[in-house]
């Protein structure tokens, strides 16, 4: 399991498949701007200048909006994960 440091938050990506009239699949990266992705761990928070800590206000378990192409893919095990930075989330969906 990874463990990020800082503001960062590891997700998984959910991924979806969109097929056409004619039965072609399209890819989710080649038409949205968002992605829909699991929160699976999340940093300590960042530090202030005066050294005091500021939580993140996501939790692990949410479901929250990211911009399409933000943050790098790991290997995680045999899981495909991404780290992001919080600023990079831009909705939690409720």
């Amino acid at each position: 399991m990874l463990k990020p440091l800082g503001d960062r938050v590891v997700v998984k990506f959910e991924e979806t498949q969109e097929q056409t009239v004619g039965g072609f699949v399209l890819a989710s990266s080649s038409h949205e701007a968002t992605q829909k992705a699991s929160v699976i761990a999340v940093g300590d928070g960042l530090r202030t200048l005066t050294g005091e800590l500021i939580a993140p206000s996501i939790r692990v378990g949410d479901t929250v909006l990211v911009e399409h192409g933000a943050g790098v893919e790991v290997k995680d095990g045999d899981d495909k994960v991404t780290i992001i930075r919080e600023a990079d989330i831009l909705a939690v969906i409720a």
